[in-house]
């Protein structure tokens, strides 16, 4: 599920039975409008963000890490699992950050749920390997003891009916057995990436309260237990197949878990605010499972801290709408994350491209509008616009407007970008409507570099208003 750069974990201290959890963020960087690595950092420093994961070994990601503090996890692609070198991993990606004043880097996560089942056993045999080649480069370079290996599973690992007969998949057993063994003698947790949006999404007869943390109409009876939530029965099946094969003790880390915000039904600001603020909640009361009373998971990081536009809707128009942020770092929604402040704080200093969109003409027929929609929303996101989207209330025109906006602002509002034959054009006006946004890009460059673009584009756009204008008066 988590592609992109980073996940981030908000500490907290839970005072009951000495146990300490942490809160987690993943922040992907599958955008077409990416914030500076450092205007992130900032983010993450002023919402007190003690922790990374990297979906990478992205350089730019940790120099601007370098020095904050916060504990770093990077991470290798499945894809690159059969191929890469461990000991020039090693050097490249560990070693010449790490150090007094470099950053922190605490955790490698050696792939991303590569033993999903739709990967159809792609990596499932590389895995084990790639793991016991890195921990001897570690060895080597004298980081073992401190940089540790985990491998982020997706909860299709195992299965059962009840928490309490959980087992790993029947084609997992003996790779998990290893797998575990590894963890367990190098002192690594077992990551599990859990989402009960998806059970809710995929499934119409999901009992929707079953999905948060207020109590169900549809409680899971398990011998003695009673499960009220799908995040206490899930986890407790995980706990079960690990019992299973010996290790009921291990030490377990939610790597991701979230709630989307737009680009399907069910998936809205309200929903993400009710399902993470009772996740942080739950774990806040240090209650535990019924399996595991009074011992949260160790970790917990909710998915995500940004917005991704470019990812991939393979698995539902929603996947680019995961962030507790906006794209830009602007917070969705209010969220008390335990940490003392009441909600989340912006970021700030954010480079904005000039405040200007790109509409449908009002005076032109769109009767051939059709191939350039198909064009904009083949390269910008117009996911909104879809079934169960903030922007799926829009008239027609608004709906070529927003589209054509998408693709200006991906194309850094290049004045040739909103031509689409005559009819697109620029306005000053914000076109938002209600909930639907209508974006404005972000830029990397400096803000003298920004305003002098700016200045000198709406210079041109004026100069083109003008011989309109002058146009129509000699036509009139």
């Amino acid at each position: 599920m988590g592609s992109g750069v980073a996940l981030f974990t908000l500490s907290f201290l839970l005072a009951a039975h000495h146990a300490h959890s942490a809160i987690g963020v993943n922040w992907g960087t599958l955008s077409f409008h990416k914030l500076r690595p450092s205007t992130v950092v900032d983010l993450l420093k002023a919402n007190k963000i003690t922790k990374v994961k990297l979906f990478d070994s992205n350089p730019d990601a940790l120099r601007a890490l370098m020095g904050t503090g916060i504990q770093v996890m990077i991470s290798i692609p499945n894809e690159l699992l059969s191929t890469f070198s461990s000991d020039l991993f090693v050097q490249q990606n560990l070693s010449r950050f790490m150090g007094k004043g470099g950053a922190d880097i605490r955790y490698v996560a050696v792939g991303n749920e590569p033993f999903l089942t739709s990967y159809g056993g792609a990596y499932q045999n590389y895995v084990v390997p790639a793991m016991v080649n890195l921990q001897q480069s570690l060895v080597k370079a004298n980081l073992a003891s401190y940089v540790k290996l985990v491998v982020p599973c997706n909860a299709d690992a195992y299965e059962s009916n009840v928490p309490s007969q959980g087992t790993f998949r029947p084609e997992l057993t003996q790779i998990m057995t290893q797998l575990v063994s590894f963890l367990n003698s190098n002192g690594s947790p077992f990551v599990v990436n859990i989402y009960p949006f998806l059970s809710l999404y995929q499934n119409s007869d999901f009992p929707q309260d079953f999905a948060f943390f207020e109590g169900s109409s549809h409680p899971v009876l398990d011998g003695p237990n009673v499960y009220y939530n799908a995040f206490d029965g899930n986890f407790d099946t995980l706990v079960s197949a690990l019992a299973k094969i010996g290790y009921g003790q291990m030490s377990i880390v939610i790597g991701e878990i979230g709630w989307p915000t737009d680009g399907a039904v069910g998936a809205n600001l309200t929903a993400a605010r009710v399902f993470n603020q009772g996740l942080i909640n739950h774990l806040l009361s240090n209650k535990g499972t019924p399996l595991r009373p009074g011992s949260p998971p160790m970790d917990v990081y909710l998915f995500g801290l940004l917005d991704e536009g470019a990812k991939s809707t393979l698995p539902g128009n929603f996947e680019r709408h995961w962030g507790i942020f906006s794209f830009d770092g602007q917070a969705k929604y209010r969220l008390n994350l335990g940490l003392g402040n009441r909600g989340l704080k912006n970021a700030e200093n954010v480079q904005y491209l000039p405040s200007r969109w790109c509409v449908a003409h009002p005076e032109k027929d769109m009767t051939q509008v059709t191939d350039h929609l198909r064009l904009a929303c083949s390269q910008a996101d117009c996911t909104t616009l879809n079934d169960g989207g903030s922007c799926s209330q829009l008239g027609e025109k608004d709906n070529i407007s927003y589209a054509f906006n998408s693709y200006y602002q991906l194309q850094m509002q290049n004045e040739k970008s909103c031509d689409f034959d005559g009819l697109g054009m620029v306005t000053f006006l914000d076109p938002s409507v209600g909930d639907c946004r209508f974006l404005v890009g972000v830029t990397d460059k400096s803000s003298s570099a920004s305003e002098l673009m700016a200045r000198w584009d709406i210079y041109h756009i004026c100069i083109g208003l003008v011989v309109w204008a002058l146009t129509r008066c000699y036509i009139l």
